[in-house]
């Protein structure tokens, strides 16, 4: 079946980085737009970053010349990478896989920022 999986979460100071996985089995990953979302407590789950099977990305307006998304096809990752890093960054980051008709989330991975 398929399986995503985060890691990479922790807690981290203000103005830290942190690198976000996501390792995709069970689907062609190369034919799936990856994307990373974020719910914080209490709050919606919100979109921060997509990438496509053409490797285009997009950043919601609040991460932008922050985070970088990435992916390598060959071995069905995608990635997150978070710098400068802010208190309102804190909250659980899951990944999604997408195409036509078809979606996957992964359980999520927790990120805390905080002195």
């Amino acid at each position: 079946q398929v399986q995503l999986v985060e890691s990479g979460g922790g807690l981290v100071q203000p103005g830290g980085s942190l690198r976000l996985s996501c390792a995709a089995s069970g689907l062609a990953f190369s034919s799936y737009a990856m994307s990373w979302y974020r719910q914080a407590p209490g709050k919606e789950r919100d979109l921060v970053a997509t990438i496509t099977t053409g490797d285009m990305t997009s950043y919601a307006d609040s991460v932008k010349g922050r985070f970088t998304i990435s992916r390598d096809n060959a071995k069905n990752m995608a990635y997150l990478q978070m710098n400068s890093l802010k208190p309102e960054d804190t909250a659980v980051y899951y990944c999604k896989a997408h195409q036509r008709g078809r979606l996957y989330w992964g359980q999520g991975t927790q990120v805390t920022v905080s002195p």
